[in-house]
C-alpha cells in the first residue's frame, strides 16, 4: 500500500510588489501589507529574494518581514555580505540562489558542483546560527548528489523550464521536464533533503508539481502579483492553495502523478 504524501506548503514571495513601490518611490504597496494578506489567504511562509542591486526587496523590508507571524524565507547570493545579513536578521530560512546584475530575474539554479569548497562553510555558518538553508538548483542529478556534500536542510527544485514548456504546449518537452522533476524529487529525498520546488509556477503548471510526493513546499510570487491585479492578492492566493490541494488530494487517491491537465 502506498503512503500518503505529506503536506505541502505554499511560500508566497513578494518582490514583486516591492518593484511595483519602486517604481514610483515612497511606502505604497506595503510589502509587509502584502505579505501579511499572503498569509491570511493561506501561505504557510513569505518568501523575499534581497538582490545585491536592491532592486525589489530592501534591508529594512527584510527587518519588517522576519517579525510576522509567519516563516520568512530570504533568498540571497553566496557573499559576504549576504551572509552578515542573514546573520543579523535571523531569517527562519535562507534560499541561496545564482546572481547576475544584468538578469530579469534568476536563471536557472545555482552550480553546486563546482562550488562545493564554497558552499559547505558558507551552510554551515547559516545552519549553526540556526537557520534552516535551502539551495536553488535545476532538477539534475549531479547537482543533487553535490548538494548532498554541502549538507543543507533543503534544495529548491527550479521549475522554469517546466512551466516554459508548459506555456509553449510543447507536451513532449513537458512530460520530458516533468520527469525531471519527479526523479530529481525522489533522489532528494533518497539524499535525506526536504524537497521544495518554484520559479514561473502557474494555475495551469501548478497541479502536476504538486502531485509529487517528495515535494513538500512550492514557492510562488510573479504570476499571483499579476493575478491580483484582477482578483486581489488574497483571491489569487487562495486560487493557488486549491489548486495544490486539489493535486495532492488526487496523487493521494490514485498514487500517480498526472500532466493531463496542464496541457
Amino acid at each position: 500500500m502506498t503512503s500518503e504524501p505529506p503536506p505541502i506548503r505554499l511560500g508566497i514571495n513578494v518582490d514583486h510588489v516591492a518593484t511595483l513601490r519602486n517604481a514610483r518611490g515612497g511606502t505604497h504597496p506595503d510589502v509587509v501589507r502584502a505579505a501579511q494578506t499572503a498569509i491570511d489567504s493561506g501561505a504557510d511562509n513569505i518568501t523575499a529574494h534581497l538582490r545585491e542591486d536592491r532592486r525589489h526587496i530592501r534591508d529594512e523590508d527584510i527587518a519588517r518581514l522576519v517579525e510576522l507571524s509567519k516563516p520568512l524565507n530570504m533568498e540571497m547570493a553566496v557573499t559576504p555580505e549576504m551572509l552578515q545579513i542573514a546573520l543579523r536578521t535571523r531569517p527562519h530560512a535562507n534560499c541561496l540562489v545564482p546572481e547576475r546584475r544584468e538578469e530579469l530575474t534568476t536563471e536557472g539554479g545555482l552550480d553546486v558542483a563546482s562550488q562545493v569548497e564554497t558552499l559547505k562553510p558558507f551552510v554551515a555558518k547559516l545552519r549553526d546560527a540556526g537557520i534552516r538553508v535551502s539551495l536553488f538548483i535545476d532538477p539534475d542529478l549531479a547537482q543533487i548528489e553535490a548538494a548532498a556534500t554541502v549538507e543543507p536542510n533543503a534544495v529548491e527544485l527550479h521549475t522554469g523550464t517546466y512551466c516554459e514548456a508548459g506555456l509553449a504546449k510543447n507536451q513532449a518537452k513537458f512530460e520530458k521536464e516533468l520527469a525531471r522533476l519527479q526523479k530529481a524529487a525522489q533522489a532528494a529525498s533518497d539524499a535525506g533533503l526536504e524537497v521544495h520546488a518554484g520559479h514561473g509556477l502557474t494555475y495551469g503548471t501548478v497541479g502536476p508539481v504538486a502531485a509529487i510526493p517528495q515535494i513538500v513546499e512550492l514557492n510562488i510570487g510573479h504570476f499571483l502579483v499579476g493575478e491580483a491585479l484582477f482578483v486581489g492578492l488574497g483571491e489569487s492566493v487562495r486560487h493557488m492553495r486549491r489548486q495544490m490541494n486539489r493535486a495532492r488530494r488526487a496523487v493521494e487517491a490514485t498514487g500517480r502523478v498526472s500532466a493531463d491537465e496542464t496541457l
